[in-house]
């Protein structure tokens, strides 16, 4: 069977040379929306370059939001609208487990409480009201002052002044870097970050600078050296449980870091949606007047609660209010009413507490199954970042787990610009159903690792 072979032409590596004839294919039209680039190896064979090469450049394509590799199927063309990456599962057989995305452990409760909230906002002539009515872009002052006193309790101490009330998490990254930074302007992050914040910065034609980090969170001395050569208006930071390593930002870094932003005058963008019960001290503590603080009630509540709040400095307060009212008016008032009379009525408070159990079981699991390999954990954190033994590669692995019924994802979707991804992979054992469901999964993944797999040299 004959497959579409590109004519490679110009200067430079070969890899980027087949980047630019796929996308001037997809440009073109002689290769549509859906349609299966060929397999690695045999397009390599064609066009007499290493399986490596292909696969660089394939890792590139997808990286840049023109093609999406499917675990077990191939790669297919996305065309150049296509989202960047997913947030939803497709629709699995049951014997699935797809530990793939970052999502709440599925509970009861979650239903009972949201029903319990509609039954309080129906019995509440004036919370009807407010539902239905137009409100300020930042929302009402109640429910930010609801917000405020919940975040406080739960070790983030802020005011009702200092936030406005958002649409979640990703509406929080949007309207921060359009508030802060421009097309053609810089925006730092780790070398492996939140896939949501890349594909926000590549819509506004933002820039991305990849900082080195470690188990101890971003290198500030690397960082310092970046802004060096490369000025950068903001610097994007998970300082409690970095996607997808799982490092928090160590004290000591943090200090240092709120320095070098006065001294070097960027912003920070604090990212604080996924929770975590023990934490240091937030970066909007140590440099107020110029860090964003992002909050959701996604990883809690339940993904969709389309709420959440930015604690912003009050410099920039008239400017981020603007964009949230330029992208759509204001928040859902009925959603923020619902997700405020959860706080209010305790439910939150026990769904968390229940949370935190919940994953502490989870992790004794990894323990257990995955007890000599290496991989880092937060206690409360919804996944694991899993490195792989040596001369193992992580795309064989990914497609030898999903032929036996387990999703996770690989690390190419996390780099930011073009360093090489490592070979490890992110499981996210919140995702599973039950603990049954998450032992067989581990099962498999040990398995998988105990495997031998292909020899490094056969996969370049």
């Amino acid at each position: 069977m004959t497959i579409w072979v590109p004519q490679l032409s110009g200067s430079g590596p070969r890899y980027r040379q087949l980047v630019e004839a796929v996308v001037a294919a997809i440009e073109s039209g002689e290769l549509g929306e859906q349609e299966k680039l060929p397999p690695q190896r045999r397009l390599g064979h064609a066009l007499g370059v290493t399986t490596g090469t292909i696969t660089r450049a394939y890792a590139e394509l997808e990286r840049r939001g023109w093609v999406e590799a499917r675990v077990g199927s191939g790669t297919y063309v996305r065309g150049p609208t296509t989202e960047a990456f997913s947030h939803v599962s497709p629709a699995e057989a049951s014997a699935q487990v797809d530990l793939s995305l970052s999502l709440p452990p599925p509970c009861a409760a979650r239903a009972d409480g949201l029903a319990r909230a509609m039954g309080a906002i129906q019995r509440d002539r004036s919370a009807l009201v407010h539902a239905m009515d137009y409100q300020p872009e930042g929302g009402l002052d109640r429910h930010r002052r609801i917000y405020a006193e919940w975040l406080t309790r739960l070790g983030l101490p802020m005011s009702a002044d200092e936030l406005l009330i958002d649409q979640g998490g990703m509406n929080g990254i949007f309207v921060s870097l359009s508030a802060l930074l421009s097309p053609g302007q810089r925006l730092a992050a780790e070398t492996l970050t939140y896939p949501g914040v890349i594909s926000v910065a590549q819509q506004l034609g933002i820039r991305t600078v990849g900082i080195e980090h470690d188990g101890e969170g971003i290198d500030i001395d690397a960082l310092a050296m970046r802004h060096e050569r490369q000025p950068f208006g903001a610097l994007y930071v998970m300082t409690e449980h970095q996607n997808p390593s799982t490092a928090a930002l160590s004290e000591s870094r943090r200090h240092a870091l709120a320095a070098l932003a006065r001294e070097r005058d960027f912003w920070l963008i604090e990212d604080g949606v996924q929770y975590i019960g023990e934490r240091g001290t937030p970066l909007y503590r140590l440099a107020p007047e110029r860090t964003l603080y992002l909050f959701s009630v996604a990883k809690i509540l339940g993904g969709g609660m389309r709420s959440g709040a930015i604690r912003v400095p009050a410099s920039l307060r008239t400017q981020v209010a603007a964009v949230l009212r330029n992208q759509s008016w204001m928040p859902p008032p009925l959603i923020a009413s619902l997700v405020c009379a959860w706080i209010e009525s305790g439910d939150a408070d026990r769904l968390l507490a229940w949370q935190c159990e919940e994953m502490a079981a989870r992790h004794a699991l990894v323990k257990d199954y995955l007890a000599g390999y290496d991989y880092s954990a937060q206690a409360d954190g919804f996944y694991i970042w899993l490195r792989l033994p040596p001369g193992r590669r992580a795309g064989p692995f990914v497609e030898q787990l999903a032929e036996r019924g387990v999703r996770v994802t690989p690390a190419e979707p996390f780099c930011v610009g073009s360093e090489p991804a490592p070979q490890a992979v992110r499981v996210c054992i919140s995702a599973a159903s039950d603990r049954v469901a998450l032992g067989r999964a581990l099962g498999v993944i040990r398995d998988s690792l105990e495997a031998p797999g292909p020899a490094l040299w056969e996969t370049l």
